[in-house]
């Protein structure tokens, strides 16, 4: 773009009128001056004036030259005024904190927000496979990407699930903006207003809000710690209503990190295929199996199209990498459609970035190390609750996955407990973010994802200390 000769001092002038270093009635240099000063014609300088005139922070005085205009409109420290505030949601607006911002990070212990934290991450891993992508790529990188996402990706997610048994096709694989936009499509292709789902209780805020959003109604199905879902409870629940999709994270059930066996699996698609009732399967955290080999999906068990498994690389790699994916079986035509109308195209640079990583060996790699990472910080933690809390809390014995879900006495003062915990240094992930229900106030979760100090696990002490006393 053409950049004007004049802007040489026109820009210096604005500057010193924006700063206040020039008031109004201040004389300005003159066209002869400016010229010489600046090197430039007659026309150039007269140009620049003319402009600053135009702007209205300079006036031309008839045989007195330029001077800083004296009607000059002071700025507003409060623009906005006169204008309502914006409602907010109080219930959302606090969740939302408690679930997600991280507050004076260098003085808490967060152990409230799942996500990796920049310890666990492979920073230098991806950020040098971003430079080299946008060396490589160019220009490119700023199209539209497919609607459904790049060919290659799909390309290999199909192939790693075939790995561990599930027979996901790439043509009804769907790129998404993280792993919630595919919840939202999979509820919504599959429910309408006011239909009753079933969902894994606890369950995490997140996909609660999407339900609420969508208008659909809960049966909530209570997450025991040996198998996963109770399935009695969920037969019960199907029988006595007509339950319209169910909502399940078999694989490292957040917030309790509770792996749902195989028999466990295969008797959940049973109820649901029996009643043509379709499985919304969150496998976020199928990857992060602390142990033996990576658990199996229902999806290997579908033969119907009835099950939509729902994944994202966010919580493997990096929050910011925002590259989620659905299969949605029989209801692709739909989850298509839903998907161009949420956005024409998911960031290219992300995809291309998990491109790169998995076909090199770097993810995997990572993988390996931040498995290994996870486990050892949820050993320590969970130690720590055994050793300073109260005999009667428990918390469970995560499988993998981020996070363990810890239950204090009944009765708790726990408004009391959570100002405790921020003195202390540490926050956790209130129970009753979890429910619809108030079944989970005397509850909370700790997520083991983030960097665990010394000084995180004293906290820790110090709180469970207090609790018992």
């Amino acid at each position: 773009m053409k950049d004007y000769k004049y802007r040489k001092f026109t820009d210096e002038i604005e500057k010193n009128i924006t700063e206040g270093l020039l008031k109004p009635g201040d004389r300005l240099p003159s066209v002869r001056k400016i010229k010489n000063e600046y090197q430039l014609s007659t026309s150039s300088v007269q140009n620049g004036y003319d402009y600053l005139v135009d702007k209205g922070l300079v006036k031309s005085i008839p045989r007195s030259g330029y001077r800083v205009n004296g009607q000059l409109k002071k700025k507003s420290a409060h623009s906005g005024r006169g204008l309502q505030a914006v409602p907010r949601d109080p219930v959302f607006r606090e969740n939302i904190l408690i679930t997600s911002h991280r507050r004076r990070h260098h003085e808490i212990a967060h152990l409230h927000a799942a996500v990796p934290s920049d310890f666990m991450m492979p920073q230098k891993l991806v950020l040098s496979t971003m430079q080299q992508i946008i060396r490589e790529k160019g220009a490119a990188l700023l199209r539209y990407y497919p609607s459904n996402g790049a060919e290659e990706l799909h390309r290999l997610i199909s192939g790693r699930s075939a790995l561990h048994g599930a027979l996901v096709q790439q043509e009804e694989i769907i790129i998404t903006d993280g792993a919630l936009q595919a919840m939202y499509i999979a509820l919504a292709v599959t429910t309408q207003p006011n239909d009753i789902i079933a969902v894994e209780s606890p369950c995490v805020f997140s996909v609660l809000e999407v339900i609420a959003n969508l208008g659909l109604r809960t049966v909530e199905i209570p997450v025991r710690n040996t198998t996963g879902m109770d399935l009695d409870f969920l037969e019960e629940a199907c029988t006595q209503n007509n339950i319209r999709a169910i909502v399940a994270t078999p694989n490292f059930h957040n917030p309790t990190g509770i792996l749902m066996t195989d028999k466990a699996k295969k008797d959940l698609y049973g109820i649901a295929s029996a009643r043509d009732i379709p499985v919304i399967e969150n496998d976020i955290y199928g990857d992060l199996y602390f142990s033996g080999t990576r658990p199996s999906n229902i999806r290997n068990l579908d033969t119907l199209g009835l099950v939509i498994t729902v994944s994202s690389f966010s919580k493997s790699l990096a929050p910011g990498i925002r590259v989620g994916w659905l299969s949605a079986g029989r209801y692709f035509p739909q989850a298509e459609r839903l998907k161009f109308a949420l956005g024409r195209s998911v960031s290219p640079i992300n995809q291309e970035v998990v491109i790169r990583l998995l076909s090199a060996s770097g993810y995997d790699r990572h993988l390996r190390s931040f498995r290994r990472q996870l486990e050892l910080q949820a050993v320590r933690l969970i130690s720590h609750f055994n050793q300073y809390f109260p005999d009667t809390a428990s918390a469970t014995i995560p499988e993998g996955g981020y996070s363990t879900w810890v239950q204090l006495e009944p009765g708790t003062d726990m408004p009391s407990f959570y100002k405790t915990c921020e003195k202390f240094g540490v926050s956790f992930t209130p129970g009753h973010t979890f429910s619809f229900t108030n079944s989970y106030d005397h509850c909370f979760r700790a997520v083991f994802s983030s960097h665990l100090t010394t000084e995180s696990f004293e906290a820790i002490e110090k709180t469970g200390n207090w609790v018992k006393e």
